[in-house]
């Protein structure tokens, strides 16, 4: 018992004193010494402590005291709610500063095994919705982790660069349309991956295989690569029911669409 009350916080004085108590009581200080092998100059100060600490109560009796113990199942349930109060503060509090911790980092990804083995991870990780854009390359890689939580109704928006094969296809997907153009203008293949709104990650893929980009659960990172998919998701709607429309105003490519920095039309400029 001595040994537990010690891992509880007790000293050795106090544990003795304590047990003494529990084997037999209300004693008075003298006879708690003599029952718990205690020095008699040092019991007055070790029973002092324990009654502040709610352990013994101290019963006056005309001229003497005597002390009786706090139940052991008591004491014990006692400690319990403590720890157990104590314990789930601290979590809450660990929680906090990781993610205090965390939202300030981007974390560079290089090296194409490493884009494909964190965007797997962040996959399987995901609990209610994935939003991503990428090519044929990447689709390969991901899928069985994308059909895996499609089957766990994990919500899918997928963008796919170029001709999506049906056998790869998984969630809601959208093609889009300029593979060729966007690919010769980035210099390579874009990846982008977002998570249930908080995590996600952004790399580009060149040509010769090599990858480089960036992961984070930073609020204003994670926001900037969602905006940027569902952007995209947009767009692609509209093109589906508009594209003849948007190649007459705009040109093969939507060439005068993507240009930001000039409002004009395919027609305007044409003199039609």
């Amino acid at each position: 018992m001595i040994a537990y009350l010690r891992e509880l916080g007790l000293s050795e004085y106090e544990a003795r004193t304590y047990r003494a108590l529990s084997q037999a009581s209300p004693l008075t200080p003298y006879e708690t010494a003599q029952q718990a092998g205690l020095p008699t100059s040092k019991i007055y100060q070790v029973l002092n402590r324990l009654e502040e600490k709610g352990l013994v109560l101290c019963l006056q009796e005309q001229n003497r005291k005597r002390y009786i113990p706090k139940e052991v199942e008591e004491f014990a349930a006692a400690c319990r709610f403590r720890m157990e109060k104590t314990l789930a503060g601290l979590e809450e509090e660990g929680r906090k500063l990781k993610q205090e911790s965390q939202v300030s980092y981007i974390w560079n990804l290089k090296g194409y095994g490493e884009v494909i083995d964190k965007a797997r991870q962040i996959v399987t990780e995901a609990r209610r919705e994935i939003l991503i854009s990428l090519w044929h390359d990447e689709l390969v890689h991901l899928a069985p982790a994308l059909r895996a939580k499609s089957a766990e109704r994990v919500r899918i928006g997928l963008i796919h660069f170029g001709t999506l094969d049906p056998a790869l296809a998984v969630g809601t997907c959208f093609s889009h349309p300029i593979a060729d153009t966007l690919f010769q203008e980035k210099g390579g293949r874009g990846l982008t991956l977002v998570v249930d709104s908080s995590e996600a990650m952004m790399v580009t893929v060149s040509d010769s295989g090599g990858a480089e980009g960036a992961w984070s659960r930073n609020r204003g990172y994670v926001d900037l690569a969602e905006d940027y998919v569902k952007h995209d998701i947009y767009i692609m709607k509209i093109v589906d029911r508009f594209d003849t429309l948007l190649i007459d105003r705009f040109g093969p490519g939507y060439r005068k669409l993507r240009d930001v920095f000039s409002n004009e039309e395919e027609h305007k400029e044409n003199g039609t």
